[in-house]
């Protein structure tokens, strides 16, 4: 079983599920009393969101590669980033240590492509919806078409993910909003909904709506759960 390093405090809210779901995906496949061999570099994330507001990108990959470094040195042999948003700097992260990094939107298009479809919503932060480096990546490498929210209602997500989940609120009242957006995209087309920030699944599950929903923390989660266990014949147990 390879050491898994997560750059994490995201939010914790969400870093707390990693935890959680990395653990159960080990004891699910070996039994007994394993579970996951985890380093854990948790940020303040009142410090990073000020500089997400800043726009300041060149420092948050600074911080990111730091954090990266010092869990490959304490013996990490894989890193995850728990959080869509910070993404964005994941490709700097990467060349900057010599174990792997298992991106997040890779596992959720692998998940799509799965289920066979190709229009897909995407919900998040406005970084994550407005900027490109997830969109594109989901259209370069996998040839997804991810379409967004419109203005008003990413406004309105961004707001319940940064003033709400973010803080352990979690509201009926912003989950009917959220239903409403996934409703909408649905009518534009969407075939399922990526939930592209790791909070959004706190706040609306599969039950609540008729598309498929792709809870990116819980296939993130299990997708670096799986490479920990992968064996040297490719194969996992």
């Amino acid at each position: 079983m390879k050491t898994i390093g997560l750059i994490g405090g995201m939010s914790w809210e969400s870093s707390l599920e990693y935890y959680r779901i990395i653990n159960e995906s080990v004891r699910d496949q070996l039994g007994g009393l394993h579970s996951a061999k985890i380093i854990l570099y948790s940020f303040n994330f009142a410090e990073i969101a000020a500089l997400q507001n800043e726009g300041n990108w060149d420092a948050m990959a600074a911080w990111l590669i730091g954090a990266a470094q010092t869990l490959e040195q304490a013996g990490a042999e894989v890193l995850a980033i728990c959080t869509n948003t910070m993404h964005k700097v994941a490709d700097p992260v990467q060349k900057n240590v010599t174990i792997p990094l298992v991106h997040i939107a890779d596992a959720t298009a692998e998940a799509i492509q799965a289920k066979g479809l190709r229009k897909i919503g995407l919900l998040g932060t406005k970084f994550t919806m407005e900027q490109d480096f997830y969109t594109k990546r989901l259209a370069d490498k996998y040839g997804l078409d991810a379409i967004i929210p419109a203005d008003d209602e990413r406004n309105a997500i961004n707001h319940v993910i940064f003033d709400e989940l973010c803080c352990g609120q979690v509201k009926s009242s912003s989950k009917e909003q959220f239903c409403t957006t996934i409703h909408n995209l649905a009518a534009n087309g969407a075939e399922g909904i990526i939930l592209g920030c790791t909070e959004i699944g706190l706040l609306v599950h599969q039950q609540d709506v008729k598309v498929p929903l792709f809870d990116t923390a819980i296939i993130h989660a299990q997708a670096v759960a799986r490479f920990a266990l992968e064996q040297s014949n490719g194969s996992f147990q």
